[in-house]
């Protein structure tokens, strides 16, 4: 089915050990070859975004509540926590550890989205949220270098 393969990031959901991590990691060689075109980095942000309601909710009747098969929603954060970052090893190191911090930690008020909202909404948003609080921190880390 279509829906599993889009949330499982062509079957990276399906590493028995940390898939949330692999699906975050895809993140970095797409944004390699995307760096120059912020038309296009957004572009696919937003499409992984609908994509990944679309695919989750169907999804999770078969999976199960958030499961852990759905990375596109690591894959979403993790675009957001480098996006207008510059390209570089250091600043990719540092969005991905904070990014995965967030996402895993899920301190306030990341937690209350999960826990106010159901189904794919919930599954998307707390991992954007863990995105733009990564992608902030981004900022400022970059402004204090």
């Amino acid at each position: 089915m279509v829906a599993k393969i889009v949330s499982s990031l062509f079957f990276i959901g399906y590493i028995p050990f940390a898939p949330g991590t692999w699906g975050s990691l895809a993140v970095i060689p797409i944004m390699w070859i995307l760096q120059p075109s912020p038309v296009y980095y957004l572009l696919i942000l937003c499409l992984s975004f609908l994509l990944g309601l679309w695919s989750s909710a169907k999804c999770e009747q078969y999976w199960g509540k958030d499961s852990g098969r759905i990375v596109i929603d690591e894959f979403c954060g993790q675009m957001i926590a480098l996006m207008f970052i510059p390209f570089t090893l250091v600043n990719v190191v540092a969005g991905f550890l904070l990014f995965r911090f967030f996402d895993i930690l899920k301190p306030f008020p990341i937690r209350n989205i999960e826990l106010a909202l159901k189904g794919a909404t919930a599954v998307m948003l707390d991992d954007v949220a863990a995105g733009v609080t990564a992608n902030i921190l981004m900022h400022l880390f970059i402004q204090i270098q």
